[in-house]
């Protein structure tokens, strides 16, 4: 496997790999990795798709990528995801998704047009006092200090931020910034997460730096993610043959060591509460979604708090039993072991009437009902004390959904706090009182929101222990390669399998383990699409730093003469050009 950019590979269509017709792969977990692995192993390695068999504990596929209508609780979306162009993985995956919504064209091409007809960009990323706007108007305001923390960190060495927390490696001023409420909030980080995440994280989107404050670097599905994305892959996987086992929990997998090679052995099930084993065959693959980020999750309703599990949980257990026979597939411990570290809670609010709109049309300046457009991401009541977030996508963002609803996404990054209206912790608060707590940082009267969060919306809370616990303090080795050294037959999957630049807690990250999986195993003769690499492009880096600068020209060193002489002669020169250009002279 190789990894490779433009148009040449991009376009280029592999041959069926060797065996192909012969192999079957059993893929655990039927999340975005499990799925696009399937989708590559038919498109680009050959292998029919009935020889594709997908093993899920659950009885609907997709992970986390989710959107259900839960009887007598409502619309439920645990998370939603913040899309950009670069995904390379993703959209190569989808250009060849039909889409269920245009004949004649592709997911890709459905996105693309939708995009490109209603484009993102947020009115109001921020609040304060009920509503109010915050006022940065873009402004990142960073002291310098806090600048030179952050180029400090962009160029160290990946070891360097190795088992490190973010706090311990920025100073106060930045993590007091508007820059650092506009990150943690969008990208869902705490002060104590992986500083060597965060330095990923920048390098990754260098490019979209200046787009952090309004959100012009976003992209958005028409729908929720489950009814935009995973229903077309899983029409194109059934089309093709693929077999859906759920209701099958994958307990272990035997692997078998001989002079440097580590084979797949056998994978044993529990389905239907009955123990089975599959033996793996010679050209038999085993492709492992390991760990989980919406494992042990638990919904509340309007009058029911979520309950925090912290019991035995399936996909962390079977990671565990695998872990333990060899030191290279990794050590889950380092990631589910502080729940309190790891969790969060959200909540999907469903409105029953015009009145909850208002609010929400007073603060993003958009018609919620257009099915445009509305907050263009998440607003953040940056004086909560839950830190609280919400946004509302375009809608309906069900299919479903009755033409007067509005399905709005809340979530808080401090559960364990009490709320400013509710005085209670988030963690403890049903979802009527969730939406009290939302109303008031929307700037309902207070004497009105009793009654409002009582008759005019529904929510159902949502507590997941784990859906941070990606970003913990790690070291090399915590996390297994895609395909580890001396592996034949088998791969790991998802957000807890190691893959280079890219970045954590995105579609894209689950996608590409799945290509690199079924491309190194099968030696798919087609690269792997790198990750985009604007971290290389002088001019993406010249950007980010003016912006960061908020616009402020940089100083010329020395006394006026010396000044001049050297604008002189940068005036003269391309480097002069790049940078009066970017607005940093």
């Amino acid at each position: 496997m190789e990894h490779t950019a433009g148009n040449y590979e991009a376009f280029a269509r592999p041959r069926p790999a060797r065996h192909a017709q012969e192999t079957k792969a059993y893929i655990v977990g039927s999340g975005l990795a499990g799925l696009a692995a399937a989708v590559f192993l038919i498109r680009d390695a050959g292998v029919p798709g009935a020889n594709v068999t997908i093993l899920e504990k659950g009885d609907i596929a997709g992970g986390a990528l989710d959107g259900l209508d839960v009887p007598e609780k409502g619309f439920v979306i645990r998370g939603g995801r913040e899309l950009e162009n670069h995904m390379e993985c993703l959209w190569d995956m989808m250009r060849s998704i039909p889409s269920l919504e245009i004949d004649g064209a592709s997911v890709l091409d459905e996105f693309y047009w939708l995009n490109k007809d209603d484009p993102n960009y947020s009115l109001r990323r921020a609040t304060v006092r009920q509503g109010e706007d915050a006022g940065h108007e873009g402004r990142f305001d960073l002291p310098k200090r806090a600048q030179k923390d952050l180029l400090k960190i962009f160029l160290a060495e990946r070891s360097e931020m190795e088992g490190k927390r973010i706090d311990e490696a920025m100073g106060r001023e930045f993590l007091d910034s508007p820059f650092w409420m506009y990150w943690r909030t969008m990208f869902a980080f705490e002060e104590w997460h992986s500083a060597l995440e965060f330095k990923l994280y920048l390098h990754r989107f260098i490019h979209h730096i200046g787009g952090l404050p309004d959100f012009t670097a976003l992209k958005f599905t028409k729908y929720n993610q489950y009814e935009s994305f995973v229903l077309p892959l899983m029409h194109y996987l059934t089309e093709h043959g693929v077999v859906f086992r759920s209701g099958t929990e994958v307990l272990d997998v035997d692997f078998a060591h001989r002079n440097g090679e580590i084979r797949a052995t056998a994978i044993h099930c529990r389905r239907a509460g009955a123990e089975e084993t599959i033996e793996l065959g010679e050209h038999d693959l085993a492709l492992l979604t390991i760990g989980s980020l919406v494992d042990n999750s638990d919904d509340g309703d309007h009058h029911t708090p979520a309950a925090l599990n912290e019991g035995p949980a399936p996909a962390w257990d079977l990671w565990k039993r695998i872990a333990k026979k060899d030191p290279a597939f990794g050590r889950p411990e380092v990631f589910c072991s502080s729940i309190e570290e790891t969790k969060w809670e959200s909540a999907t609010v469903t409105t029953l009437d015009e009145r909850i709109p208002a609010y929400i049309e007073r603060i993003a300046q958009r018609d919620p009902f257009s099915g445009r457009v509305v907050t263009g991401g998440i607003v953040t009541a940056e004086d909560s004390k839950w830190l609280l977030s919400w946004t509302v996508n375009r809608q309906p963002h069900f299919k479903k959904q009755p033409a007067d609803q509005i399905v709005v996404w809340v979530y808080g990054l401090f559960v364990d706090v009490e709320g400013d209206y509710v005085k209670k912790p988030l963690a403890q608060c049903t979802g009527e009182e969730i939406t009290q707590e939302w109303l008031y940082h929307l700037g309902v009267p207070v004497e009105e929101i009793p009654e409002l969060a009582a008759t005019g919306a529904r929510c159902v809370p949502v507590m997941m222990p784990y859906v941070t616990s990606f970003f913990m303090p790690r070291r090399a080795g915590d996390r297994p390669q895609v395909v580890p050294e001396g592996a034949q037959n088998f791969a790991f999957l998802g957000q807890f399998a190691e893959t280079g630049r890219d970045t954590i807690f995105t579609t894209e990250y689950s996608v590409r383990t799945g290509m690199e999986a079924v491309y190194e195993l099968l030696d798919v003769e087609r690269g792997v699409p790198e990750t985009w690499a604007s971290t290389y492009d002088v001019r993406a880096l010249l950007e980010a730093s003016a912006r960061m600068r908020d616009g402020k020209k940089v100083e010329m060193p020395g006394p006026a003469a010396l000044r001049g002489y050297l604008r002189g002669r940068l005036e003269h020169g391309e480097i002069g050009q790049l940078l009066e250009e970017h607005g940093l002279i």
